[in-house]
């Protein structure tokens, strides 16, 4: 007797099934903008995360995935993640539930948006990148993102991206860079948890430019550990807390307030919150020498409105333009 092997091909398509309806509970429809509407997630019960750039009037219209209609008011935003964070009447906005791993690359992922009353939609791909930071058009940084090649259909700007499990990696937009990109979903939450207490997300500004460098095994000796890389620093603003505290182009931050830094990544993680106006120790290594600097982390201060387009051709208007940012050293907050 011939024996019978589930259908792989089936089983995975069951799977992504019912990955996009357990992430489907949790997007909602956000419209705010005379075309075409957007999307957003469930962050609390009265609570949507959407991308910033999709709200455009006052008047905020969403609905949840039972079809239920509620208004909304914007009650903060953060223009360097393109995240808005809304408050909706009455409540009962289901809550995304986010995955516990960390996103890869080639993992395989849904983009899910809900841009019209026909129901959820989806898009299959992988995670093709992992990345940051990145220079948005206006100057500002993102600390982090996700690349991927499914496909960001119109209206799919604050929805979900989500794992085989429906569990949430990222938040989609393509408001950054002009290219589709999603939000990690940890920083998307820190951004959303900043949001709904301060209305904003405040971040350190140092005034140093870096790259990452490999060091040598007599400065790891130096540090009295092992830490492959450190922070070359090949420019400092004038007047800026660096240069206030004494760091100079050649040194090599190596620590932030005792924990390590290696990348601008690293660094950049730990200017975000309440660092802000607080004196904080630095590790720098000038020559073979372990240095501790103390400093006043200042707040780097952005928004779109104010900001003039990058290049030649007028102000920046709704991101509309393709631009591919510069992946050189880069400037810290």
């Amino acid at each position: 007797m011939e024996r019978e092997f589930p259908n792989p091909l089936v089983a995975l398509s069951e799977a992504l099934a019912e990955a996009a309806a357990r992430g489907a509970a949790a997007t909602v429809t956000v419209d705010a903008r005379d075309r075409w509407p957007a999307s957003g997630v469930g962050y609390a019960a009265d609570l949507v995360l959407t991308a910033d750039h999709v709200i455009e009037r006052e008047e905020i219209r969403v609905v949840l995935p039972d079809g239920r209609e509620r208004t909304a008011v914007r009650i903060g935003r953060d223009p360097a993640t393109d995240l808005a964070l809304l408050r909706v009447s009455e409540g009962s906005v289901p809550v995304l539930e986010i995955a516990e791993r960390e996103p890869r690359v080639g993992q395989i992922v849904l983009a899910l948006g809900r841009p019209t009353p026909e129901g959820i939609q989806a898009s299959l791909g992988v995670i093709t990148a992992v990345g940051g930071p990145l220079r948005t058009p206006w100057g500002g940084w993102l600390e982090r993102y996700l690349r991927t090649d499914a496909t960001m259909y119109p209206g799919f700007s604050g929805g979900p991206l989500i794992d085989g499990e429906g569990r949430a990696v990222g938040i989609n937009t393509s408001g950054l860079a002009g290219i589709p990109l999603s939000i990690p979903i940890r920083l998307a939450w820190r951004v959303a948890e900043a949001l709904a207490r301060e209305g904003q997300v405040r971040r350190g500004y140092l005034g140093v430019r870096t790259q990452s460098v490999p060091l040598a095994p007599a400065q790891q000796a130096a540090l009295g550990r092992p830490q492959s890389h450190g922070l070359l620093i090949v420019g400092v603003e004038e007047g800026s807390p660096a240069a206030q505290a004494g760091l100079r182009p050649g040194d090599i931050l190596t620590a932030f307030q005792g924990h390590p830094v290696q990348d601008a990544e690293d660094l950049q993680a730990q200017l975000f919150g309440d660092v802000v106006g607080r004196p904080v120790e630095v590790e720098v290594l000038r020559g073979e020498e372990r240095r501790t600097l103390s400093l006043i982390v200042g707040e780097h201060r952005e928004t779109r409105e104010e900001a003039p387009w990058p290049f030649r051709g007028g102000p920046w208007r709704g991101f509309r333009r393709r631009w591919m940012p510069p992946w050189g050293p880069s400037w810290s907050r």
